[in-house]
This record gives structure tokens, sequence and C-alpha cells, in this order.
């Protein structure tokens, strides 16, 4: 094999420059099962020469809708596009009426589901799906067949010979997968990506990160989600190990026993283990107490490549030695490196876990760009906090006159699936619109200021930028979420989701009764509390953009509650929505 050029070329790539015994980690029945790589491309050429037989045809598309990483939705993805036809992977967690959709608009011919939760939402919609033939399921279920009937109807290799004539058809520019973004809002709509679109992106994004053979990774992120599938590929090409977690709620058992080396990772989930070290800190009795919370005031001064001095970095030695070992063994004490992408990092997290020797590199781009813009690097000075990197190689990035990020380059989509006229709204010729405010600094490095579609004036013509101010006021234990509100209105305000756990461990430690969470939000001594947090927070901002008046809501806010998108960004209008009452309360509607 020359080089890797299409998406289904990365196994093979790795079979013949350095093939894994363990390619792909899935826990069954409480026991870590691996996937070899030639194991990996039998079972995916099995499934090739299966989709074939079952009237598979070139550009059909396939859905895999997956609650969680596993190795069955890699051999079904490498399947699929070697045989010129497409996948399209859903987000487990959207409603009835997306499936509905996606699965129509797509012309879906046949979908792969994980489980039992997953089949039951098809299965609601089943009577409308226009296009659907059959439904099969990676979990034994009674109401469903199995993908296993599938393999076995590959495992006749006589038509492997028309396999191979689709692979070598398939041409890098052709479209791999349509990939439906979760939007904020209205219908998702369907980004198209070809081959080359994600390969070109992986080649890039490689010389920025330093996997190396044999190293091990956990995987968790929603594969259904252009940055950890991008990530999978590129693991793929580098030879590392995968691992994939069993959710979630189990990441903390699965980072202890498969001792990563590596992780993607998004902002929220660095916020929650870092609240969690903290609070354990805090309990600590006296001297242990204070070296701890001496360790992470040195740490959130951290600075890269030992800008602040010897003095500073003998400090951190020690730190290290007494504190931040603990940190790093507690997640499986081999982590050298996560990627951050999907949301803007808090500069804070980035210099504390950096000062604990497991270093973040942020990066940034979208769905519609394969996805990655820029990168930090920790080598070769290209790391700086509070950046998301340096451009990769063959993309380029110019700043529009009103701030916007326009991006150019093979990464760039080839449009929207069925609507050529929204695919025009977001591209000026060769340059994507990205809808992000930013600037590039005199070493090149980008740093992203807001979403464009996201600022708004007040009524007195002020610019305001919300995401900068949420990332600030997260930074309080108290606070879990946040969304800052006021387009139109006369002054910037928020509605806030209490951290409730830490609340309740607050209150008892002064003797408050709080009852449940509707009376929790309206105790006049939490209300008192976060206003000292709102006050805190808002000595950073200019007189316009403070938040002059909150409200807290008693609900979590969640994917299945409709507040967040599957990528645990806000969903602005529907919680303006829900909370409307409080809105017009704000503001004496």
């Amino acid at each position: 094999m020359q080089s890797v050029t299409r998406l289904f070329d990365f196994p093979y790539y790795q079979l013949e420059k350095r093939p894994l015994e363990k390619s792909l980690v899935t826990k069954f029945n409480g026991k870590w099962v691996a996937t070899s790589t030639q194991e990996y491309l039998d079972k995916a050429n099995a499934i090739s020469r299966a989709l074939l037989r079952m009237g598979v045809q070139p550009n059909d598309k396939i859905a895999i809708i997956s609650m969680t990483n596993r190795t069955e939705w890699n051999i079904m993805d490498i399947g699929v596009l070697q045989i010129a036809a497409q996948t399209v992977p859903i987000y487990p967690t959207i409603s009835e009426e997306d499936y509905e959709y996606i699965l129509n608009h797509s012309e879906a011919k046949y979908c792969f589901v994980s489980c039992a939760e997953v089949l039951e939402k098809v299965l609601m919609v089943s009577s409308n799906l226009k296009h659907l033939k059959e439904v099969y399921s990676f979990n034994e279920l009674d109401n469903c067949k199995n993908w296993k009937t599938v393999l076995d109807m590959g495992a006749d290799t006589s038509n492997q010979e028309d396999v191979e004539k689709l692979k070598d058809s398939v041409n890098p520019m052709d479209l791999a997968t349509l990939i439906y973004t979760s939007g904020t809002t209205g219908r998702p709509k369907g980004v198209m990506l070809s081959h080359d679109n994600i390969v070109s992106n992986v080649i890039s994004s490689e010389k920025r990160v330093p996997f190396e053979s044999g190293a091990t990774a956990l995987s968790f992120l929603p594969v259904c989600h252009i940055f950890e599938r991008m990530i999978l590929y590129l693991y793929q090409y580098c030879g590392v190990e995968i691992y994939f977690a069993e959710g979630l709620d189990k990441i903390s058992d699965n980072v202890k026993e498969v001792k990563p080396h590596v992780m993607t990772v998004v902002p929220r989930l660095l916020e929650k283990v870092y609240d969690a070290i903290i609070s354990k800190g805090a309990v600590q009795p006296g001297i242990k107490k204070k070296l701890f919370f001496w360790a992470v005031e040195e740490g959130l001064k951290f600075e890269p490549y030992g800008a602040n001095g010897w003095w500073y970095e003998k400090k951190l030695a020690l730190a290290r030695k007494l504190i931040f070992s603990k940190w790093k063994e507690g997640l499986g004490g081999n982590l050298e490196i996560m990627v951050s992408g999907s949301a803007a990092l808090q500069t804070r997290l980035a210099r504390v876990f950096g000062a604990a020797g497991m270093p973040v590199m942020e990066g940034y781009g979208l769905t519609e760009t394969s996805p990655v813009i820029a990168v930090n690097d920790q080598r070769n000075k290209g790391w700086k906090i509070g950046t998301v990197g340096r451009i990769i190689d063959g993309v380029e990035v110019k700043i529009a006159e009103d701030g916007e990020i326009l991006c150019k380059g093979p990464n760039v989509m080839m449009g929207y699936y069925k609507d050529p006229e929204k695919t025009s709204e977001v591209m000026t010729g060769d340059y994507f619109h990205t809808g992000d405010i930013g600037e590039v600094d005199a070493e090149g490095f980008l740093k992203i200021t807001d979403r464009k579609k996201e600022m708004f004036k007040t009524s007195g013509g002020k610019y305001v930028a919300p995401q900068i101010l949420e990332n600030r006021f997260k930074q309080s234990r108290f606070i879990e979420q946040i969304m800052v509100i006021g387009e139109g209105e006369k002054m910037p305000a928020a509605f806030i989701q209490p951290n409730f756990e830490f609340v309740r461990e607050w209150a008892k430690r002064h003797g408050i009764d709080l009852g449940n969470n509707s009376e929790l939000v309206k105790n006049e001594k939490v209300i008192a509390r976060f206003q000292d947090e709102v006050d805190l927070a808002n000595e950073e901002f200019a007189k316009w953009e403070k938040v002059k008046q909150f409200r807290l809501t008693p609900d979590v806010w969640s994917v299945d509650g409709g507040h967040l998108t599957p990528t645990m960004k806000l969903r602005r209008k529907p919680i303006k929505e829900k909370y409307i009452t409080l809105y017009n309360d704000i503001y004496g509607y």
C-alpha cells in the first residue's frame, strides 16, 4: 500500500505497517475482548460481502446508531465504505421525530442499532420510514435480527472479487458519510463529507500529536460525532490500541482498568473531574488540606516551557511529587496527553492539568471542516494556553471584517445533503463561514472569542459575548450550567442551574434545611450565596457586560431534557422557551 487516500485504507495500512493484537477492544459481559487488525478486516470484508448479497448498491446509505462506542461500529463502518456505500451515524439520544427525519432524509436502506433502547425509538417510527428494509442489533435481542446473521451471510468468500472491484472504484473525492448536525435550532442538516475531507484531516492532524505505536487510548466521546470518529481513524493510522469505554457513567472505572496514554475529552468532562478532585481535597485534614490547595494555587499559575522561571519550576516539581502525582494515578497513571474539542476550554483547567503533567491540547473545528482547523502541539513551542493552537497544514484561515473565522482547504465539506440553499448560506467561493469570531496572533495561534450567532446587543446598543461570561461563571463550584440572556433587553441576565450536590453539601455545613430542588432554588440564603458568586465573577467584566440579575432553575440541564445538544452545548432557544416565566420575571413582562 502506497498511502491512505480513502477511509477504509486505514485498517489495511495498520495491518501492513503496525498490525495489532488489540486493535479494537470492547467489554462484553464484564470482560475486555480484543479484536486484532486482521480480525477487524476479516469481519469488515464479511460485512461487505453480505451487504452486496442484501442488495446494497454504491451510494446506498446505511445508518448506525449506538449508545456507546464499540468494536462493531468500526467493523460496520469499513464494511459499508469499501463497497462504495455511505454510513449515516446517528446520535442515539435525539428525539424520535429526528430519528424519523434523518432515516427518511438520508434514505437509509438498513439500520444497525446497539441495544433495546435505540431499537425502541426506531420501532416507534418504523411505520413512517419509507426506505428502510431491515434493522439489525449488535446486542442479542428477542425482537430484532442480530448483526451476526449478516456476518454469517458474508462467511462465503465467493463474491470477494466484487468487493475488491468496488473498493478500487472508490475515489477519494467520493461521498463517504452523512453526519447530521445536532443543531441548536431547526431540523438537523446532513453534512456531506468525502473520503478526502476526513483522510486529509487525519494526516494533517497526525503531525500535531505525539501518538506512538503500541500506546493505549480510551474512547468514550460519541463516535457519531466527527471529532471522535476522526480521532479513531488517527489512532488506527498511528497504531494505537483503542479501548471503548462502557459509557460515561463508567469512565472512572474504565480509566483505572485501561490506564490509557491518551484520551479525547470535552471541557464539561474536565470540569467534572476537576470539581471531584477539589471536593476530595476540601475534606482532607489540616496540613494535607493546606498542601493540596497550595499545589492547586501553584497549578493555576502554570505556563508551558518553564515561562514562569526556575523558582516556579522548583515549586511545581514539589507540587507534582506530593499532590499532582496522585491526580495522575487516579486517572490510570499513564495519561500523557488529552485532546479537547467541541467547546471552549477554561484556561484554569488547561493550566492545572498541564501543571499536573496531563496536558490538554485544545483544538478547534466543526463537523463541516472534518473537523480540525487548528490544534495545539506540546512539541516545538506549539502550545499556547488560551488559544486553539496553530492552523494545521493545508488549511487556510482568514478573518472576515466582522471578525468571523473563514476556512478553506481539503477538509471543507462537500455541502449539506439535498440542501444547496443552506450550503450557499455558509460558503463564499471556497471559504466556509464558521460562525465563530476569532483572531490569529503574531505567533500564528488562533484564538476563538465567541460565536457570531450567539453574540447579542442590549437595547443600549452594546455587544455582549455570552460564552466568555459563561466560562468565567462556571468556575464557581456552585454553578453547574449557566446561560446568559438579554438580547435586545436593557441588561444581561442569566439562568443558572446550581450544582445541586455541592449546594447541598454547603447547606449541610451551614445548618440550612433545603427541601427539594424547587424549594432549594427559592431559598433566600442560597440565592444570597449565589449573588456573592455572581458579584465575584462580574468584577472581570465591563459595566454593560455584567450579569445584573439571575434566576436559579430547579432542573438538571440535560440532553434528554432538551437543554443541551449531544455534544453538551447549550440549546439557547429551547432553554429560553422552557424558562420564559423566569425571563419575563427578570425583565418585568
